[in-house]
């Protein structure tokens, strides 16, 4: 009885122990699935576009498989029409520029390698059956040493690299195909044929259907990081003042300007430069003309990185140990706010595709002259070890004001080339930045020359 007893224990505490772990791995999955699904959700909240994309690709999918569907089409091409799903879903991508890029990169590859690969068939074949073999090795052999040494050059690399392994890749394809069939011109017909009828309907998709424009994002990019820097500096100055009047160490670090904000900027230069090349792939559209100057948003993305690490420098002031006397502190103050006004107002103007109004490049100019006369003047009354650290700041100050003005001019330089609309912007821009700095006053250049002296 007791081993009879101890059997069905067992067999209880397996079944026990096989529902337990059958209860938990359902309910991981469940959790794994609602996790998958609120992150699905968030992904489509950020960007509609994700999901418009994801249904532009289905609905490109569908149209070229019709070549399968109806006997006529599937009779002319065959099994070669799998080359135009192929060619839907490598070339389709996320913005009009990329796709027109990859598309115009695979048709033209595949034209010219098809050429290049018919002519090596014909010179291996009228060189006798013997030597056909030996000369298609060697034009493979050459043409693919030299593809992919092309490649290596930085103007093929980020603009035509997918097309030097589409070449590489039909070359072989036809050259080497011709030893073994002899309806070798046939199979690049459909081959082109039908990689330009997968291409077309993915441009036609892409351009027509609620269109993603890789210049637009560039545009949206460029001015936004120019604003987050302005802001920024108007957050550093808001420190400035504040350390008038609190020790360094009794101030939280919450109320410190978020450093994250520069490392976004300083982050930024692969996403702008991939941006800036399917850009120039793009048609004109809506106010971004054809040859839009998208290497001059290149220039003044690199500027406003440049002017990032100087303001990052100029935050570790906030955290050092010796603070400046509050006449410095407030010189340095009503910079920082200066450059910041500046800053928002050349990204207001990109932004809006307005000539800038210049409102603040007055007094940037005259407070790099006053700053020059603060590095000049004795220290008489600052210990050694205070004025180390105020000309190193001040000595930031002066670049960063440096900086603000070559983003000044780039701007100018780009409203000129893009040819950006002139109009009176000085009112609408004075009402945007007062109201992001909640009714405080603009400083006046009298209060630096007051300061100064």
């Amino acid at each position: 009885m007791e081993e009879i007893k101890s059997e069905k224990m067992e067999r209880e505490s397996v079944l026990v122990s096989g529902w337990l772990w059958f209860k938990g791995l359902v309910t991981k999955a469940v959790g794994g699935l609602e996790d998958m699904c609120s992150q699905a959700k968030k992904i489509a909240t950020d960007d509609p576009r994700r999901l418009i994309h994801s249904l532009k690709v289905g609905l490109a999918l569908t149209l070229v498989s019709l070549f399968y569907y109806f006997q006529p089409l599937y009779s002319s091409f065959g099994v070669s029409a799998m080359w135009a799903v192929m060619t839907v879903v490598v070339v389709f991508e996320f913005s009009v520029g990329a796709t027109v890029g990859k598309g115009v990169n695979r048709g033209l590859a595949t034209f010219v390698a098809g050429g290049l690969g018919l002519g090596a068939h014909h010179l291996a074949t009228i060189s006798g059956k013997t030597c056909e073999p030996i000369l298609i090795g060697v034009f493979v052999f050459v043409q693919a040493v030299a593809s992919t040494f092309i490649r290596f050059i930085p103007r093929v690399k980020a603009r035509y690299d997918y097309g030097m392994l589409i070449f590489i890749l039909t070359f072989c394809l036809v050259s080497i195909s011709g030893l073994r069939t002899d309806e070798i011109v046939e199979l690049v017909h459909k081959r082109v044929s039908t990689i330009v009828i997968g291409a077309s309907t993915c441009l036609i998709v892409s351009i027509f259907v609620y269109p993603v424009w890789a210049g637009q994002d560039l545009h949206k990019h460029v001015a936004k990081n120019i604003e987050k820097l302005g802001l920024f500096l108007e957050g550093f100055a808001d420190e400035c003042l504040l350390a008038q009047t609190s020790d360094i160490k009794g101030r939280s670090s919450s109320s410190s300007p978020p450093v994250v904000v520069l490392n976004t900027i300083l982050d930024s230069k692969s996403t702008q430069e991939t941006l800036a090349n399917f850009a120039t792939w793009e048609p004109g559209h809506g106010p971004f003309m054809y040859r839009h100057p998208w290497k001059q948003y290149l220039k003044i993305a690199a500027l406003t990185r440049h002017c990032a690490c100087r303001v990052v420098a100029l935050n570790d002031y906030l955290h050092s140990h010796t603070q400046a006397p509050e006449e410095i502190q407030e010189i340095i103050s009503r910079m920082s706010s200066e450059c910041g006004k500046a800053l928002k107002e050349l990204g207001w103007a990109v932004e809006t595709m307005t000539r800038p109004a210049g409102l603040h490049e007055p007094s940037l100019k005259i407070a790099s002259k006053n700053l020059h006369s603060l590095l000049k003047s004795d220290f008489c009354t600052i210990s050694l070890s205070e004025v180390i650290p105020v000309a190193a700041v001040a000595s930031l100050l002066n670049d960063t004001v440096l900086c603000v003005e070559e983003i000044a001019d780039a701007i100018h330089e780009l409203s000129s080339l893009a040819r950006f609309k002139c109009k009176e912007v000085e009112h609408s821009v004075t009402i945007a930045i007062q109201s992001d700095d909640a009714g405080a006053p603009m400083s006046s250049l009298q209060n630096f020359d007051s300061i100064v002296t």
